[in-house]
C-alpha cells in the first residue's frame, strides 16, 4: 500500500525538496477503512513518501494507526521532476523495494470518479521491456535484452528482481468489467459456511497475472456513508494460464463473511464476499489489478516449498500446486518443470471444509516424492493437550523437520490465511531452532530479507 498526496504539498519546490521513503509494517489501511466492519488484508510493508519538514508529525500519525517504522530512506525529489506522482511511486516501489514488499492497491479515485465508471476501463500501458514467462516475448531486440549471469539471473540490483511482474493493469477508477463464467460450491454437505470457486472471463481484457498475486473486486452499490463501495483484494486461485489453461480466465476462492454484530447480535454478512458468492454465470464483475509481489514462487524448479494455509488461504497454494503438478500446466510451461518438494499444511474446521480435497489428494497420490499433504481439522482432531487441532499444532508436531527444511537455501515458506496462526507457528519454530542455539526471530528476519519467507494474512 502506498500513500501519496497532501504530505508532499509543502515540499514541491526545489529548495527544501528533501523527501524520505518510510517503510511501515502493521499499519491499518487508512483511518476511514479502519472503521469498517470487515477485515482488510495486510501483507508485506506499506510505503509512504514524507517531506523533511513533516517527518515528526507523520511519525506520530503512523504510531496512532498502529504502524511500526522499519526503515527510512532518502529520495532525491528533484530527480523525479517531470514524472507524474503515480509514475514516481511505481518506480520507487518497483526499483527500490519490490523484492521485499507486496504492492497492496489503494483506491485513490474520488467518489465521483468511481460512481461514474461505465463499461471497461483502459488498461494501464505496459512498458516495452515488460515480460513475464508464459505471456510472450519482450519487445526488446536480442541485443537490448538485459545481460544475465551464469545462473540466468538478470545482472541488476536484487531489489529490481520482480520489476517485470504485471501490476495495476486496471485501476479502481477504470476497472475491467468481466463476466462470471462459473460459481461452484467448495464446502461439502455438513460443512461450515459458504465457500465458492469463481471463474471470470478475461478474454476481452489485457489483464495478465502470475501465481501469488491478487486482484481487486469492486462490489456494486454504496457504503453506509452513501459513497461507492471500495475494492476488496482476493488472492488468485489459478495459475497465469487460468483453470482452462488458455490464458483467458482468472479464478478466486471466496468465503462469505458472516459474523454477529457486537452490540445488536444481528447476523452481518460481508458486502463483497456475499456479492461474489451469489454471482450467476453471465453476471458482470468489476476487476482491478493485479497486485502483489510478496507471494511469488521462485523460478528454481528444484526449490523446496513449505505452504501453511487456513481456509481460503489455500487460494495461492492451489495456484502454486497446479503450476507444479497439473499435466496441462506442465505441457504449457516447458521452461518450468518442477522437480523439487512441496509440503502443504492445511487447517480447516471440518472434513467437508477441506477445499479442493480431491485435487490435493490426486496430486499427492501421483507425486508422492514431490508433494506432501498434512491437514489440521480442528473440530475433529485433538492436539497432544486434548484441545482442538489447529494448524499451529501441526507445525509444532513437525517443527524439527520443518526447521531442517527451512535452513536449506532452496526452501521458501508461504503462509496465507488468518493472522492468528502466526504466533503459534513462530512459537513452534522458536522451540525447534533453540535446540541448535539459534534465535528464531533473528533467523526469520534473515530469510525474510533473503526473500524466502512470505506471509499474507488478514
Amino acid at each position: 500500500m502506498y500513500n501519496l498526496g497532501a504530505l508532499e504539498a509543502t515540499a514541491n519546490e526545489e529548495s527544501g525538496s528533501r523527501i524520505f521513503l518510510y517503510e511501515v509494517m502493521g499499519l491499518r489501511q487508512s483511518e476511514e477503512t479502519d472503521q469498517t466492519n470487515y477485515p482488510i488484508r495486510q501483507s508485506g510493508s506499506v510505503f509512504i513518501r514524507v517531506p523533511y519538514n513533516r517527518m515528526n508529525q507523520e511519525m506520530r500519525r503512523l504510531t496512532r494507526l498502529g504502524g511500526k517504522i522499519v526503515s527510512i530512506q532518502p529520495i532525491n525529489a528533484i530527480e523525479l521532476n517531470g514524472k507524474s506522482p503515480s509514475e514516481s511511486v511505481d518506480e520507487v516501489i518497483n526499483n527500490v523495494t519490490s523484492e521485499s514488499a507486496e504492492s497492496v492497491f489503494v483506491n485513490n479515485a474520488t467518489a465521483d470518479e468511481t460512481a461514474n465508471i461505465k463499461g471497461n476501463g483502459q488498461a494501464t500501458p505496459v512498458k516495452a521491456n515488460s515480460e513475464v514467462k508464459g505471456f510472450g516475448k519482450s519487445l526488446l531486440s536480442e541485443q537490448e535484452q538485459p545481460k544475465k549471469d551464469k545462473k540466468g539471473n538478470t545482472m541488476t540490483q536484487a531489489k529490481a528482481k520482480h520489476a517485470d511482474v504485471p501490476v495495476n493493469t486496471y485501476r479502481p477508477n477504470a476497472p475491467f468489467v468481466g463476466k462470471c463464467i462459473s460459481n461452484e460450491p467448495l464446502v461439502k454437505e455438513n460443512g461450515i459456511g459458504i465457500v465458492q470457486h469463481l471463474k471470470f472471463d478475461l478474454s476481452e481484457s489485457n489483464l495478465k497475472y502470475i501465481e501469488g498475486q491478487s486482484i481487486g473486486i469492486i462490489p456494486p452499490g454504496v457504503d453506509k456513508n452513501g459513497k461507492p463501495e471500495k475494492l476488496r483484494l482476493y488472492s488468485i486461485a489459478s495459475t497465469r494460464h487460468g483453470d482452462d489453461v488458455d490464458d483467458k480466465t482468472v479464478s478466486l476462492c471466496v468465503r462469505q463473511l458472516e459474523y454477529k454484530h457486537p452490540e445488536t447480535s444481528e447476523t452481518v454478512y460481508g458486502v463483497c464476499s456475499t456479492h461474489l458468492c451469489f454471482l450467476k454465470p453471465g453476471d458482470e464483475v468489476k476487476i482491478t489489478g493485479p497486485v502483489g509481489k510478496e507471494m511469488l514462487l521462485p523460478d528454481d524448479t528444484d526449490a523446496k516449498v513449505i505452504m501453511m494455509a487456513t481456509g481460503t488461504g489455500i487460494a495461492p497454494m492451489r495456484a502454486y500446486l497446479w503450476r507444479m503438478f497439473k499435466d496441462a500446466e506442465k505441457a504449457a510451461n516447458q521452461d518450468y518443470q518442477f522437480n523439487g518438494f512441496a509440503w502443504l499444511i492445511f487447517g480447516v474446521p471440518t472434513t467437508p471444509n477441506l477445499l479442493y480435497k480431491e485435487e490435493l489428494e490426486e496430486m499427492e497420490q501421483k507425486y508422492p516424492e514431490n508433494f506432501r499433504l498434512t491437514c489440521a481439522i480442528s473440530r475433529e482432531q485433538k492436539n497432544p493437550q486434548g484441545g482442538r487441532m489447529y494448524i499451529q499444532d501441526r507445525v509444532a508436531e513437525h517443527a524439527d523437520e520443518l526447521w531442517k527444511l527451512i535452513k536449506e537455501e532452496k526452501t521458501h515458506t508461504y503462509i496465507c490465511g488468518l493472522r492468528g496462526m502466526e504466533e503459534g507457528i513462530d512459537a513452534a519454530l522458536t522451540a525447534a531452532a533453540a535446540k541448535e542455539g539459534v534465535t528464531w526471530s533473528d533467523y526469520q528476519k534473515q530469510i525474510k530479507k533473503a526473500g524466502r519467507w512470505h506471509v499474507e494474512t488478514y
